[in-house]
């Protein structure tokens, strides 16, 4: 074996290529395209735990060395070629209802996001997880993920100033011609110009399109030295590693955090890695899904992990269907993207230039692209239709994903009981609407 066949060898006998029809070089690419497509995420996590109070370079670290582990976990494990980052929506609801509304401190949400994913081990090893999926009616699980993207593009107009507070009205327009306002527009436009043109890390450019343009302006702080823009010295976790408060969280009640967080995750995740599964051909003439108790099982280790690093729940992106178009098929591809992760340690610095308004349209592009879930909403049946339009609009007009979970879950089964229809009802969605039902009589 000549040395160029060697490294080729060793890929080939821990991933599969040939079996899967890919090479060495298909994978790295394939890698790298999943990394530039899912890059925004170290830009708009980090914002985001910063409005929870967690400290910014904190937050850019965990960030990173979570998507970087928990993606070489699902490489290695699952052998799939999915990255992983801390989730949008699971971000939002961590840093705006639970510390925002709720007014808990970060680190008992974070204890909240380690319990749920003691939720998700235990599930995945009962082999619960799917078996609550299933029991949940298509339009509900489909109008949560419109909820959810409704609710983060209405958190990035407000950050870019396109809506603020009124009186009268509750919201209005914001101030359209100050300067980061029209940087906001101008990058939300760029962005859904390229996302349209086909173009690989549209959102990442968009971002780092407005942040430049902002630095010209002096809008932001430009890079006085080469340590602003790479530092040899790493971003440290120390503020946030360990800080969960699990004693908080359990104390504050089980349904109000951790169910939410467990409910989210739950049909976010196994959404995303159903398509992405099957675009990657993964899955097999019978149904079943290749290695899915392995990734399974990575995300609910993932999970404990986010928590104990200081960061939001991590989930599988759907953005690492941008590899698997390039011809990613295995666990290299996720391998590549991890490795580009660790890279970024040394721009940490960049990141931490980049203001809010610049990672607004990242959020409003984002949830338009989870809105594309509502043509596959039945309105023709209005007892499913209701409860399906109660979801998506109760989450952001509550700021809250989990109001919107409630008004969903109870109206799809009182809509039932009241049209003759309750044999439609299973046992799962009656447990979950009491639940949601005694959460909300609790809160008053």
């Amino acid at each position: 074996m000549t040395a160029a066949e060697a490294p080729q060898g060793f890929w080939e006998k821990f991933f599969h290529l040939k079996e899967k029809k890919t090479t060495v070089r298909t994978e790295l690419v394939a890698g790298l395209t999943t990394f530039i497509s899912i890059a925004y995420i170290l830009f708009v996590n980090p914002n985001i735990l910063a409005d929870a109070g967690i400290p910014k370079e904190a937050a850019i670290a965990s960030t990173i060395w979570i998507a970087a582990l928990t993606t070489a976990m699902m490489g290695l494990a699952a052998n799939y070629p999915v990255a992983l980052a801390p989730g949008m929506g699971l971000n939002a609801f961590f840093a705006y209802y639970v510390v925002g509304t709720l007014h808990l401190p970060w680190q008992v949400a974070l204890g909240g996001v380690f319990f749920s994913g003691v939720c998700f081990f235990l599930m995945t090893l009962g082999g619960l997880r799917q078996a609550i999926i299933q029991a949940v009616p298509q339009n509900l699980k489909v109008s949560i993920s419109v909820g959810i993207g409704l609710f983060i593009a209405f958190i990035g107009l407000k950050s870019a100033g396109l809506i603020v507070p009124d009186p009268a009205t509750f919201l209005t327009l914001g101030h359209v011609t100050a300067p980061p306002v029209l940087l906001s527009c101008f990058g939300l436009l760029l962005t859904g110009a390229l996302m349209a043109r086909g173009v690989s890390g549209a959102i990442l450019i968009g971002i780092a399109v407005v942040t430049v343009l902002s630095i010209a302006l002096g809008l932001s702080p430009a890079p006085t030295s080469i340590s602003d823009v790479m530092s040899l010295q790493l971003p440290s976790m120390a503020a946030t590693f360990g800080q969960l408060d699990l004693a908080g969280a359990w104390h504050y009640g089980i349904f109000s955090i951790i169910f939410t967080f467990t409910i989210v995750e739950l049909f976010d995740n196994m959404g995303t890695l159903i398509g992405l599964t099957m675009r990657a051909g993964l899955i097999k003439p019978n149904g079943e899904i290749e290695n899915i108790d392995r990734a399974l099982t990575t995300d609910a280790i993932g999970t404990m992990l986010s928590a104990l690093f200081g960061t939001s729940t991590v989930t599988s992106y759907v953005e690492s269907a941008a590899g698997i178009a390039e011809g990613g098929r295995t666990g290299l591809t996720a391998l590549t993207t991890a490795a580009l992760f660790l890279i970024a340690l040394v721009f940490a610095p960049v990141i931490g230039i980049v203001p809010a308004f610049a990672t607004a349209p990242a959020l409003i592009v984002v949830g338009g692209l989870m809105m594309t879930g509502v043509m596959n909403v039945d309105f023709t049946d209005f007892s499913e239709g209701l409860p399906a339009f109660l979801t998506i609009i109760m989450m952001p007009l509550t700021s809250s994903i989990a109001n919107g979970f409630a008004f969903g879950f109870i109206s799809y089964v009182l809509m039932k009981v009241l049209t003759g229809k309750a044999r439609q009802v299973n046992l799962v969605m009656w447990i979950v609407a009491a639940a949601f039902l005694v959460n909300l009589a609790l809160r008053g």
